[in-house]
């Protein structure tokens, strides 16, 4: 992860901070620095993925050591053997998971298909074998901590719900504009092409995307689409931008495509969408939808039919004061619940 991801450094190493831990992190970054009382210790930053994996790792390892931590919390899978190393040390050890990847590495399509099955199951084998040995899992989503309850009863999910305050005052500023967004990594299963495809059918939406392409090929693929023109790239920007964009749009879209992992997600996006006040349009699963339409916050649509998705952004931007009302609806649910100031406190009685 970067040395600032929004999880780990903006949510949890902050909070930790603020409640009197003495924090570390170890990342990839530039230099060795102090940011908001968290002191960053630095990795080489490596170019590909199989040096991550190796060279990268066996630093975290060195660097961790030289720390000497009363606890060491990581996120990534990569680390697993490191923390099966460090516990062996009788050291604290928690693991935080991010997602369910065994499901996840199946939909990989940079894995051979050949190989995906096997390497999850042994990859579920061996993340079992870990969390058995180590002394905590933080999952999360409540769907992770049920498969994580099973094998270390000393789980817990910390949702990544926003910050309120990063959102508070974009969500007073909603004016009228026809610009719908998806922040985030521009991926094939996160239902971009149909995506693109709702607003080539509405001809006269502006859709802002930011962030990372899966892949080159791919990103050449959907500028080649027609519905592109229709498209504005804004690129890899960061947190405070997000919150920007998000307070010129008027309407939030998170529809991800159907998959084992994507079912019982918790998108971000989805709740920063509420917090600034944004009517979303979402998938109709059966999770998000209960999120959704018990609070009264956006449409549910199949994400897998343009159409279906161009008629929900065309009622928003025709019916401003119901989506109003939908948008004043999710600001205040993440205000009581579905936000980062709830979970950071179960994260630290912990």
């Amino acid at each position: 992860h970067s040395p600032f991801d929004v999880r780990i450094f903006q949510k949890e190493a902050r909070s930790l901070v603020k409640a009197g831990y003495e924090v570390t992190l170890i990342a990839q970054h530039d230099k060795e620095e102090i940011v908001d009382g968290v002191r960053i210790v630095n990795l080489q930053r490596q170019s590909n993925r199989i040096k991550r994996m190796t060279k990268t790792v066996w630093e975290v390892y060195q660097k961790a050591r030289t720390v000497d931590a009363d606890i060491y919390h990581f996120h990534d899978p990569e680390l697993l053997p490191i923390g099966l190393i460090l516990r062996k040390g009788k050291r604290c050890v928690i693991y935080d998971a991010h997602e369910d990847y065994p499901r996840l590495i199946l939909s990989k399509h940079w894995i051979h298909h050949i190989i995906r099955k096997t390497l999850s199951s042994v990859f579920e084998f061996f993340e079992d074998y870990v969390a058995k040995r180590i002394n905590a899992i933080v999952c999360a989503t409540p769907y992770i901590l049920d498969r994580f309850k099973l094998i270390n009863p000393t789980s817990i999910d910390v949702n990544n719900f926003p910050i309120q305050t990063d959102f508070f005052s974009s969500s007073k500023e909603k004016t009228f504009s026809r610009s719908i967004c998806f922040p985030g990594l521009i991926a094939r299963s996160y239902g971009i092409n149909e995506l693109i495809g709702s607003i080539e059918v509405l001809h006269n939406v502006k859709l802002i995307l930011c962030g990372p392409f899966e892949s080159q090929a791919y990103a050449d693929e959907l500028k080649s689409m027609p519905g592109w023109k229709f498209v504005d790239y804004r690129g890899v920007i960061g947190h405070g931008e997000v919150v920007t964009i998000l307070a010129s749009c008027a309407v939030g879209v998170v529809t991800l495509l159907p998959s084992a992992t994507n079912n019982y997600s918790l998108p971000i996006k989805m709740f920063e969408y509420m917090a600034a006040g944004l009517p979303v349009i979402a998938s109709n699963f059966p999770l998000w939808k209960e999120i959704i339409e018990k609070n009264k916050c956006g449409i549910c649509v199949n994400p897998l039919n343009p159409d279906e998705i161009a008629t929900a952004i065309n009622w928003v931007l025709q019916n401003p004061s119901d989506a109003a009302e939908m948008g004043r609806n999710g600001s205040k649910a993440v205000l009581e619940k579905y936000n980062w100031e709830v979970e950071s406190r179960k994260l630290i009685s912990f």
